[in-house]
């Protein structure tokens, strides 16, 4: 019994320490307003186009309201007690009409210009194939040996016990793992019904369809663990099909893909022994 105890307490210690040093992205706050954080090129651009739009609507907002406000105080009956007998003036509806195509055609062009970067794969370092079944994902490494593994939510009793950041209808029991730097290929489908891999820091939203490969990608130099969820409605257990991947060095991540090509379970082990020994230089230089 005291030897359990033992293992216990360095299994407790050991889930404190990678989930100390683990840096998660995409996990709900409260009294938030902007987007999630972004850590790729396609999520930067995505995060300044939202800004943009801001600024113009809210523009228009208090546009309108100044003018409704001006229309019921100057055309009030009290100040207008003989009505105008008005009924079209062909200059100001051209302006009506004009001035929103030049805003929708000025929204347009970084629209468009954001689709076509998001559309458009540059060279990729390797690729990854997901694929979304009822109710989980799989991955595969068709360039690192070809291995396939299924990434299951982890049910609140086990969360506890897991080795990296535990949080609720967020966490698997198995990440896809990348490397800090790379440039991703994500193949994208599924096996029954659609479903959508979306990965909010990422900027990727992209759906699974029976029969259909998709395509996407990304690349981020920002080490850390980032969730996402289906985001397509495909069943009971709809919400409980999420998305967790690692950023990690490119000396882990080789290292994790020798473990993984054996055994995708203890390549685990790999990204625990990464995480203790940041802790642990952080620690030795706060000292």
């Amino acid at each position: 019994m005291r030897l359990s105890a033992i293992i216990g307490a360095l299994a407790a210690a050991t889930c404190f320490t990678a989930a100390a040093v683990a840096t998660p992205v995409g996990v709900p706050t409260a009294d938030t307003l902007v987007p999630t954080n972004s850590v790729t090129p396609v999520m930067d651009q995505i995060v300044g186009f939202n800004n943009m739009l801001l600024w113009i609507v809210g523009a228009i907002c208090v546009f309108v309201l100044a003018l409704l406000v001006w229309v019921m105080l100057r055309f009030r009956a009290k100040a207008n007690p003989e009505p105008s007998k008005t009924s079209h003036n062909t200059m100001l509806e051209v302006i009506w009409t004009g001035i929103p195509i030049l805003i929708l055609v000025f929204i347009a062009v970084p629209s468009f210009r954001i689709l076509y970067f998001q559309d458009v794969i540059p060279e990729a370092d390797f690729t990854i194939k997901t694929t979304g079944y009822q109710w989980n994902w799989s991955y595969e490494y068709p360039d690192h040996g070809g291995f396939t593994f299924f990434a299951n939510m982890v049910e609140d009793a086990d969360l506890a016990a897991h080795p990296y950041s535990a949080e609720r209808n967020l966490t698997t029991d198995l990440p896809m793992v990348v490397p800090a730097g790379a440039t991703v290929r994500m193949e994208v489908t599924a096996a029954d019904v659609i479903h959508n891999w979306a990965m909010p820091a990422f900027g990727i939203k992209m759906d699974a369809i029976p029969g259909r490969l998709n395509e996407t990608w990304f690349q981020t130099d920002v080490e850390g663990i980032y969730y996402g969820q289906c985001s397509e409605l495909c069943g009971v257990r709809h919400a409980f099909m999420p998305i967790e991947v690692h950023v990690v060095p490119q000396d882990v991540f080789d290292a994790w893909i020798a473990a993984a090509n054996d055994d995708v379970y203890a390549a685990q082990d790999i990204l625990v022994a990464h995480y203790d020994s940041v802790r642990a230089l952080r620690v030795a230089s706060a000292q």
